[in-house]
């Protein structure tokens, strides 16, 4: 077998162990899928007639802010896997078995991506069930889709890290706490100039807001600023290199 099919190979066997670990956890699946839905169901209809965001439905507005929100919801399961792996010793029995250390990194990245498009995918039904009517043509649509994907391959390989960096599997799934919150404390539910000062400087240069504005442009088809696209690939870009670099430097320490 060649030297680039076997880091494949190994990688598809940890993407199926990964999988079906999170299959049989019925708190990853509440806490990644069904959760996001039910803080939406929350926002959208007991709060929405609450919130002034202009002329279109709260549901339009929102949806956008909550797929964001369904990925970071998503994540604590991906750092207390990935711990759980390093303090029971798993790791070192992958390494017995001559298997490639970046593909149990890489399984877990890949696993969080998947969970976190499942989510997406059905905070999307929901949303249409409860009156969304976005203005998106295929091509934004498309755009959209990319930088879910792009979001969710990112914050994996920055989750993958903290839950590596983590001294226990308490501590990895607090870790994660600061990602789950940053949604909140952004324009998802209510945009940024109707905040206090202080808490509008934070939202605004967060780094969640602009990959929540980029994506309501294109979903609303009102396109985002230059500034929003451009701040919202560089964020997740950030996510990514330094997520990548951090967690493997720590699995080279620990493993």
């Amino acid at each position: 077998m060649s030297s680039i099919s076997t880091p494949l190979a190994d990688s598809a066997i940890m993407l199926r162990r990964n999988l079906k670990h999170s299959m049989r956890n019925p708190v990853t699946v509440f806490n990644s899928v069904l959760f996001p839905i039910v803080i939406m169901v929350m926002f959208v209809a007991v709060f929405g007639g609450a919130f002034a965001t202009g002329e279109s439905k709260y549901i339009d507005y929102a949806t956008p802010g909550l797929l964001v929100m369904a990925i970071s919801y998503g994540l604590g399961a991906t750092a207390t896997a990935v711990n759980d792996d390093m303090t029971k010793g798993i790791i070192n029995r992958f390494k017995t078995m001559d298997v490639s250390r970046g593909a149990v990194l890489t399984g877990h990245v890949v696993v969080t991506t998947v969970r976190c498009m499942v989510a997406c995918a059905a905070i999307v039904a929901v949303a249409f069930a409860m009156g969304f009517d976005p203005d998106a043509s295929a091509l934004d649509w498309l755009g959209a889709i990319g930088l879910l994907l792009l979001l969710s391959f990112a914050a994996g390989w920055l989750t993958v890290a903290l839950g590596l960096a983590a001294k226990s599997v308490e501590s990895a799934g607090l870790a994660t706490v600061p990602l789950i919150m940053l949604p909140f404390l952004s324009s998802a539910f209510v945009p940024a100039d109707t905040m206090k000062a202080g808490v509008r400087q934070f939202a605004e240069y967060q780094p969640f807001t602009p990959i929540i504005e980029t994506l309501r442009g294109l979903l609303t088809g009102t396109h985002a600023s230059n500034g929003d696209v451009a701040a919202a690939f560089a964020w997740c870009a950030a996510f990514a290199v330094v997520g990548y670099l951090w967690a493997v430097s720590t699995f080279k320490k620990r493993a």
